[in-house]
């Protein structure tokens, strides 16, 4: 992007009169837009850093916009500056309030994996699914503000019912357990405010100026709690863009939109509508797709970059043709313009298509990487054996002592933990240190309190271990310690405790070679695991093809985009047809376009397996609706279709250009 800042840019920077909503576009430069202002909120307004919090959706956005800032004032200028996620501010709200809340500030944050446990420990339910139902409808509840009174006048099926019935119990079992959910961390501060005027009153005084990246990505309670903050000065610049919001089945709420200038009369609207990213014709299949979608507010991408080729539509006979197909023509056009890997992008609509292209490439020795799958650390026997460091780390982390002294079973079970919590409670102590009060043993049975003290005193003796040995022989006298390895056979299938204890092996592998490597102990790694578990891992560095989800792709930019699978029941989804729910389907096509800089290739499939049966598959209706304008359609019949003899032609071309033997490269 250039560095001079156009009209709209610059008005958007220095608008401080009140209210502001910046609609930017794809590629329109809005964290330029936010990082600039901050810098001059500070620089010419003279706002003290401390007093400014800018807030976005992913720990990677509020890294990258925190370096930006950085380098844009200088880091001392930047000092106390608050850039985070919704999440992380709910946090810090929620530790330095926690007594009004009947919280210690040393409280465990849980993540669903937890949450789907305690409710299906409540419900004495094995099953996995209905637990993770009934904890994503208490979830959703959360995220509208939705209190458990109130849950059960609008339960309204049976799933929702049982959840009711649910939240309340669900709720005293985390206060018990001095935890929260990730819903609490906006929900709480919400509660907090709406009932504490003086403490609302002392955080609107704290923080002059809010920022709200990603804006149409709210949900009902961040934008409560947006207003609380800003109360009736309505000191913020919301930056969004309606027509990138898809994330609905996550509780986002676009109404919120609608509703900040009901909410805020004086609201200053400002377009961002010049596009830094992409080439005309990839623009105008974009707004030409866009244009079908009922509009909030009326813009239309531009850019300077020049027409650029034309967008691509390729009908594949099967998934298999497809994934090949997509592969060949990117080692294709890699040798053609001398480009990188990490140049290309193949989105797609949902995870399982990831598996054929993986395929593929693994196929042709071509290193990717993959967002918006499952990361290595939601596995459960990464989070138990993480529980273990995180407990020799910080003993009154409540939910890591409750995970650690439960796997393996040690004839622990939940009524003991709940008399021991209750115990730890009354007194304000962590779980760890209960064990050992002498007061304890009128709550908890001889047996189970002998069996408690046993385990945290090896506790304590790993713990002294952990800053004073290298990492590895601490780690590995820990799993042997606790039998890790014996008691998955027991508990799982062969395979599956195979699979489970080789993740074990390489995630303690990798911890090993990192403290020999850097020459750490176990204490000093701790702290680098729960980094990563908490930040998303960096990527960008390596040359990698990357592969994602349309959702996990937003906010990224590629040189080359191959879209995949854009059938009739995939993009858009079959679920969102049969509830009528077009509208954000093609949202997530217009952020699948708005992605590629320079080239875009659009696939669908005529035909695809579903179960033992093989269905015919149409072409998207979005491909339609992308127009003619700069679209080249070699799925249309009167276009001249590639035969197999001249693809066979070109790739031996491209081998002997190569000097490659047959094989090398197909």
């Amino acid at each position: 992007m250039s560095f001079q800042l156009n009209p709209p840019q610059r008005e958007a920077i220095h608008y401080l009169d009140g209210p502001c909503l910046v609609l930017a576009g794809a590629g329109s430069g809005k964290t330029r837009v936010i990082t600039q202002k901050i810098a001059y909120l500070v620089n010419d307004c003279g706002f003290n850093p401390h007093a400014i919090a800018a807030i976005t959706f992913t720990n990677k956005a509020a890294k990258e916009m925190l370096e930006r800032i950085s380098k844009l004032m200088g880091g001392r200028a930047s000092k106390g500056l608050t850039v985070c996620t919704f999440h992380a501010l709910g946090v810090r709200i929620v530790r330095q309030e926690a007594q009004l809340l009947g919280l210690k500030p040393q409280f465990s944050i849980l993540d669903s994996g937890d949450t789907t446990q305690i409710i299906a420990e409540m419900t004495g339910n094995t099953d996995k699914n209905r637990a993770k139902a009934l904890q994503w409808q208490i979830s959703s509840w959360k995220n509208a503000l939705i209190e458990p009174n109130e849950a059960a006048h609008i339960a309204n099926d049976e799933v929702s019912a049982a959840a009711a019935l649910l939240y309340r119990d669900y709720d005293k079992t985390l206060r018990a357990y001095q935890g929260v959910d990730f819903d609490d961390l906006i929900r709480l501060p919400v509660k907090l405010f709406d009932e504490h005027p003086e403490v609302r009153e002392r955080w609107q005084n704290r923080l002059r100026y809010l920022l709200v990246d990603e804006y149409q990505d709210t949900n009902r309670a961040q934008y409560r709690l947006l207003k609380l903050l800003t109360g009736v000065r309505g000191a913020f610049t919301a930056v969004g863009d309606d027509d990138q919001a898809i994330y609905a089945w996550r509780g986002a709420d676009i109404e919120n939109l609608r509703q900040l200038p009901v909410d805020f009369p004086t609201l200053k609207v400002i377009k961002l509508e010049q596009n830094y990213r992409s080439t005309t014709r990839i623009l105008h299949a974009a707004n030409t797709v866009i244009a079908n979608n009922e509009k909030l507010f009326d813009k239309k991408l531009w850019s300077e970059h020049g027409a650029g080729e034309p967008v691509t539509v390729v009908a594949c006979q099967t998934p298999e043709h497809e994934a090949e197909s997509v592969v060949m023509k990117l080692i294709s056009h890699k040798f053609e313009h001398r480009t990188h890997f990490k140049d290309y992008a193949i989105l797609y609509r949902g995870n399982h298509q990831a598996r054929l292209f993986e395929q593929q490439l693994r196929n042709q020795k071509i290193p990717y990487a993959i967002s918006g799958g499952r990361s290595f650390f939601e596995n459960a026997e990464i989070k138990d054996l993480c529980a273990y460091l995180r407990l020799i780390a910080n003993e009154d982390d409540d939910l890591a002592f409750i995970r650690a002294i439960t796997v393996p079973r040690r004839g622990i079970g939940a009524a003991t933990i709940e008399s021991l919590s209750h115990y730890a409670s009354n007194r304000n102590i962590s779980l760890f240190t209960a064990v050992f009060e002498e007061g304890v043993s009128e709550h908890v049975a001889a047996r189970q309190l002998e069996g408690m003290q046993a385990f945290c005193h090896f506790i304590n003796r790993i713990t002294h271990r952990a800053p004073r040995e290298p990492a590895g022989p601490v780690i590995n006298d820990l799993l042997k310690a606790i039998g890790y390895e014996a008691w998955l056979y027991e508990s799982c299938e062969p395979r599956e405790a195979e699979t489970k204890w080789s993740n074990v092996s390489d995630f303690t592998g990798w911890l090993v070679r990192k403290g020999e490597e850097d020459g750490k102990t176990l204490t000093d790694m701790i702290q680098t695991i729960s980094l990563i578990t908490m930040l998303d891992k960096d990527e960008e560095e390596l040359d990698q093809v990357q592969l994602a989800t349309l959702h996990a792709s937003k906010g990224l930019e590629f040189k080359h985009v191959f879209l995949v699978g854009v059938e009739e029941g995939l993009l858009p989804h079959q679920s969102s047809i049969d509830e009528d729910k077009i509208e954000e389907e093609r949202r997530l096509m217009y952020v699948g376009i708005t992605r590629a800089q320079r080239s875009l290739t659009i696939s669908y499939c005529e035909r695809r397996k579903a179960g033992r049966e093989v269905r015919t598959c149409d072409p998207s209706r979005f491909i339609d609706e992308m127009g003619m304008e700069g679209i080249r359609r070699s799925d249309r019949k009167s276009a001249e279709p590639v035969s197999k003899e001249d693809a066979r032609a070109r790739i031996a071309n491209l081998r002997a250009m190569l000097g490659n033997k047959p094989g090398t490269i197909g």
